[in-house]
């Protein structure tokens, strides 16, 4: 572990905000340090191209390696956490503030993360954005738009 999962607490809130704090500084080691070896990430709503479901903190690793010179964050900010009955799980409302490498193009995107945080490590989560965000980002929105159109005229 680096020194600043292994300085990290172990309650939802404090490995949230370590995950705040190691993707404002595109510290994708730290980053993926911070989840379970067996850990499950879904995202519904992914765009093309992005994977709805990843399982394992290696291939976490790896697609965070993989993406991290298409853009750069210059900025997080947790603008809430919500507990819930559960003490394991939280709900972690969240911006980025960065550009795309390419074309300096500033963006922000907004995150809701339903989290659990088990023995001071991620074990699941379930990650809610805008894809529109990201296709504008990277110039990408007659491809998501032409995705969209072939899933709603396959349906």
């Amino acid at each position: 572990m680096t020194e600043q999962t292994q300085s990290a607490g172990t309650s939802p809130r404090e490995i949230i905000e370590c995950f705040i704090r190691a993707t404002a500084d595109n510290a994708w080691d730290e980053l993926a340090d911070l989840y379970a070896p067996d850990v499950v990430i879904e995202i519904p709503f992914a765009p093309p191209g992005v994977p709805k479901r990843t399982e394992g903190r290696e291939v976490l690793r790896e697609r965070f390696k993989s993406v991290a010179g298409m853009r750069r964050f210059d900025n997080a900010e947790l603008l809430a956490l919500h507990e819930t009955r559960d003490p394991e799980v939280v709900v972690a409302e969240w911006n980025v503030h960065g550009h795309v490498t390419e074309t300096g193009r500033s963006f922000t995107f907004s995150y809701i993360m339903v989290v659990r945080v088990r023995n001071g490590q991620i074990l699941s989560s379930r990650d809610y954005s805008n894809p529109i965000d990201g296709a504008e980002a990277f110039d990408r929105l007659p491809q998501l738009f032409q995705a969209l159109t072939d899933q709603t005229s396959s349906n």
